[in-house]
């Protein structure tokens, strides 16, 4: 399966692209930024961004397309303009008839080194690990964009089916399994269920 991973952004978006194959096994195809300037109107910035993405999708034809989910941030601008490359993203996508998963910065750090409050030299080092290579994508984007991707891989309900499923978690899944379950009770007790 290939995953096209996307770390959305108004003036850099990182794209990252690997492989998950028998057994999750990972392997790295392609790393970039899709650049727009901030000299330029909105709505030509965020054509630039769709069309790169456009080019990424169909150069490397992702089975799937997975996104970080936009988060609060103090910086209104900064998270609108962020909201509007990701939709960039699911509109190409969608155009396309390709499936779109969005996770967490902390759904990322989780699967991927079991901390859900992984500092960002860490996460860099571990997607440098999975994907065997010699040192961390820069910049930062890049490299989101990569773990964005190897969270969709490693995510426990990821292609493997029942006990196989199972059989196969790594620790950092099994804790990120754990975490969701607990979460879930933990919203249901907040609702009085």
């Amino acid at each position: 399966m290939i995953i096209l991973g996307v770390d959305p952004g108004l003036t850099r978006c990182g794209v990252g692209v690997i492989e998950a194959g028998a057994h999750r096994r990972l392997s790295f195809i392609h790393v970039d930024v899709v650049r727009s300037s901030p000299d330029t109107s909105q709505d030509l910035r965020l054509l630039a961004i769709y069309n790169g993405l456009v080019d990424k999708i169909e150069r490397f034809t992702p089975d799937t397309v997975s996104i970080e989910r936009v988060f609060a941030q103090e910086n209104r601008n900064t998270v609108l303009g962020t909201a509007q490359a990701a939709g960039m993203a699911m509109l190409a996508a969608a155009q396309r008839g390709i499936p779109v998963a969005l996770h967490t910065p902390t759904e990322s750090k989780l699967a991927i080194t079991g901390n859900g409050k992984a500092e960002k030299p860490q996460m860099e080092r571990m997607v440098a690990r999975i994907l065997g290579l010699n040192e961390p994508p820069t910049p930062a984007d890049a490299a989101d964009a990569l773990a964005i991707a190897i969270c969709h891989a490693l995510r426990p309900a990821g292609a493997l089916q029942g006990g196989e499923r199972e059989q196969h978690l790594t620790a950092a899944q099994r804790q990120w399994a754990l975490a969701a379950q607990r979460s879930k009770r933990r919203r249901g007790a907040d609702r009085g269920m």
